[in-house]
């Protein structure tokens, strides 16, 4: 038995990234849908001084700039494999990226682990969204605004992702393998990418990703504003009691059903959330720039 679990321990991906492609793309379209054309002009200009702005096309095989902004929000998690960025923490810095302010990868940024009690122990999601908000409401800089947007269109996705507030006594679940019936490509898995991969396949795009957009606004009522500590705080709480299966498979805990269902309408849920918030961040932080620069 030791045998076999270890066996499928090393055979689990080792990375978490927190929402999969899918899952950032339906956040950023929400999101966009909350926005004043004012201030999607800003942000699409915004993001066309980003040196990946071309890349972004390319991927989504439009110039749209909604289109443009759904693709920039998976740029954090793209970084992590690109050579020309660093690990600030285990590498020696890159040469710089024209255009970029900053070239580390952040992989820190993107998560934060507590005690039981709540209590960080490490990841620094919170702190960095709070920096990150303050700075695109307060700086001026071109080069510094194309590179926040995507860091902070990404990790407003991140915190509503119950995992990425995980207990670090599983490494936000990535530790925490279990038996997954409704992926037969990958039956054995870690519960956090059981729960990155619940918004759905991560080549989502276009007029699926348009269609799954309608449905969600639809079926979930807008949330409370609220603030960053409250996203987090409504992800901590979730693990109590609504993220890890209970439910005993020939190894390892399985997803049953139940579970299954529960876990999707909670993922939902989260996605629309975080969608609407990042939506009102943004317009909140940028609304007053486009007006005092069109007076």
């Amino acid at each position: 038995m030791r045998h076999c679990l270890t066996t499928v321990f090393l055979l689990l991906p080792c990375l978490a990234h927190a929402w999969n492609a899918a899952g950032h793309r339906l956040v950023a379209g929400i999101a966009w849908q909350q926005l004043s054309p004012p201030v999607r002009v800003l942000i699409a200009d915004t993001l066309g001084r980003h040196p990946d702005h071309h890349r972004w096309q390319a991927r989504a095989k439009s110039d749209h700039p909604a289109a443009i902004f759904v693709e920039a929000s998976i740029w954090p998690d793209d970084i992590r494999n690109d050579p020309r960025f660093h690990d600030e923490d285990r590498e020696a810095p890159t040469p710089p990226v024209p255009g970029l302010p900053d070239n580390a990868r952040h992989r820190h940024w993107h998560y934060i682990d507590v005690d039981r009690s709540g209590r960080t122990v490490s990841g620094q999601l919170e702190p960095r969204l709070n920096e990150l908000s303050l700075l695109l409401a307060a700086n001026h800089e071109p080069a510094r605004l194309a590179w926040a947007l995507p860091w902070i269109s990404h990790l407003v996705a991140d915190i509503h992702q119950p995992l990425h507030v995980g207990h670090a006594e599983d490494d936000g679940g990535t530790e925490f393998a279990l038996e997954n019936p409704f992926n037969p490509r990958q039956p054995f898995s870690s519960l956090h990418r059981y729960w990155d991969d619940l918004p759905g396949p991560p080549w989502l795009r276009g007029k699926r990703l348009d269609e799954t957009i309608a449905r969600l606004v639809a079926e979930y009522p807008p949330p409370t504003a609220g603030n960053i500590r409250q996203w987090r705080n409504e992800s901590h709480h979730l693990l109590a009691s609504m993220v890890y299966p209970e439910t005993a498979g020939t190894l390892l805990p399985i997803i049953s059903e139940p579970f299954h269902h529960r876990a999707k309408k909670i993922s939902e849920r989260r996605l629309v959330d975080a969608g609407y918030r990042l939506g009102w961040l943004l317009e909140r932080s940028l609304g007053p720039r486009v007006s005092r620069e069109t007076q």
